[in-house]
């Protein structure tokens, strides 16, 4: 055999091991199979602490072409607004679904906002203290005409918090190298309010009591569990 044949043979022989490697190392089992079976409309109570559902205003957080990309991305999604005897309300949005891979990463607030015409005029992450454990959230500030509106959001992936893209991506890593492809939560808490200070305040407390009300079988899906951040 000839040096130029057998360097070919060589490289196509390391081309066949790197291809049988990668396949081997490709994940198969997904999170989602091995959980109980996610339903977003009994997973989030409709009545909880002081909040209560307003089932006579339904609530549009995204245009209908954002809808129909996020109909094709997500296993799920949930609109939501809650008032309470105060007269306060909160928007909850939450998409869902069951293959966080790079193809069903998470729709970022950051991103969805500006495309509907909103300029994103603050962000900021924060620590809220729930009932159960210290909290990551990202905090925005999305502003349209005379509309502000405060938002406070998490993504689970698996059971981690993640805020940052690469925290996203590193989270799938760690459970890809389990052989794991895991499943994925964005939640996002909103309010129409001029004073941040005083939304994001009665965001933690919804989050708080929203926080004991869910199913402990799907707190680690919503919330987090502790000590699993994406940090």
């Amino acid at each position: 055999m000839t040096l130029p044949r057998l360097r070919a043979l060589i490289a196509l022989l390391f081309m066949v091991a790197a291809f049988v490697g990668g396949q081997a190392l490709r994940p198969t089992t997904h999170l989602a199979d091995t959980r109980p079976k996610v339903d977003l409309e009994s997973i989030f109570p409709k009545k909880f602490g002081e909040w209560t559902l307003d089932d006579h205003m339904p609530v549009q957080l995204v245009s209908p072409d954002t809808q129909a990309v996020l109909d094709r991305i997500y296993n799920q999604t949930l609109s939501r607004t809650y008032f309470n005897r105060r007269g306060e309300r909160i928007m909850l949005s939450v998409a869902y679904g069951g293959d966080q891979s790079d193809a069903t990463r998470a729709h970022r607030p950051e991103v969805c906002y500006p495309a509907q015409g909103f300029q994103i005029v603050s962000s900021a992450d924060g620590v809220l203290q729930t009932p159960t454990h210290p909290m990551r959230v990202r905090r925005l500030v999305a502003k349209a005409g005379a509309r502000n509106e405060p938002i406070s959001y998490w993504i689970v992936v698996g059971d981690r918090i993640t805020l940052s893209g690469t925290e996203q991506k590193l989270a799938q890593l760690g459970y890809s190298a389990h052989g794991v492809i895991p499943d994925g939560m964005l939640v996002r808490v909103s309010s129409i309010d001029l004073d941040a200070t005083r939304a994001y305040r009665v965001q933690e407390a919804f989050i708080s009591e929203m926080s004991l009300a869910i199913p402990k079988q799907y707190r680690a899906q919503v919330i987090g569990s502790t000590g699993a951040s994406g940090s």
